[in-house]
């Protein structure tokens, strides 16, 4: 279902990214190095955070979709769970994923090995370090993490302040682009739906999703380095 049916909906959710923006802005780094710290993941190559049943999709930012470009354009799709469709029945997404396999594997998986691991994507080389946001009781977003505690790795490995202090950075960094990459899909599509007298329409969608269910082919816009690019795809794709 779209969370968002109206062009007053598309300014609503610009200001609640901006607001998650700012307070992971104010989010020390500190703090999360000593969560880190205190958690001491280690990957056993279990490759479970490679899989679709363990993570559902891998989303890209840009610098990695010019990389991903550049190794194997195929392993591109657009992101699922679109998040806005026009009344002419077009949805629009903020980026791309990765592919994954009828298996559900990531296409670059090998076995229980990443065969693009030197060049793997940034998601890849933070993740489980991953912040999840949440209410706090003081009406602003705090920020949680570890992804998929308990459910794959070895923790309590001793990891050294330093490297504990670069992941955290890199971490804060990821999900700060990320952020604005969602804030830059949402503000063009503002300007775009106006420009071109479009509007996100809630039946509409519906009906579109439910032809893409049954295994019809829809037109999809990817929002990408600050432009729309059309696809055409259908349920088999994912």
């Amino acid at each position: 279902m779209p969370s968002i049916t109206t062009l007053r909906g598309i300014t609503e959710k610009i200001e609640d990214l901006s607001r998650q923006r700012d307070d992971l802005v104010r989010f020390p780094d500190e703090e999360l190095a000593g969560i880190i710290r205190d958690v001491g993941f280690s990957c056993t190559g279990c490759a479970r955070c490679c899989t679709r049943e363990f993570n559902g999709h891998v989303f890209l930012l840009d610098d990695d979709v010019e990389q991903c470009m550049r190794i194997d354009a195929g392993a591109l799709i657009p992101a699922p769970g679109f998040e806005l469709c026009d009344q002419h029945g077009n949805f629009y997404v903020s980026g791309y994923v990765l592919r994954c396999r009828e298996d559900g594997d990531c296409i670059f998986l090998e076995g229980t090995r990443c065969r693009i691991y030197a060049q793997r994507f940034r998601i890849c080389r933070i993740y489980p370090y991953m912040l999840h946001r949440e209410w706090g009781d003081d009406g602003r977003y705090e920020w949680r993490q570890i992804a998929g505690l308990n459910e794959h790795g070895e923790y309590h490995a001793h990891l050294s302040a330093g490297e504990c202090r670069r992941i955290a950075a890199e971490t804060i960094s990821y999900e700060k682009d990320f952020l604005e990459k969602e804030i830059a899909f949402y503000t063009f599509c503002t300007a775009f739906f106006k420009e071109h007298n479009l509007r996100p329409v809630r039946k509409v969608y519906d009906q579109q999703m439910r032809r893409f269910q049954h295994g019809e082919a829809v037109t999809v816009y990817v929002f990408d380095r600050g432009a729309l690019k059309r696809h055409r795809v259908t349920r088999d794709a994912y």
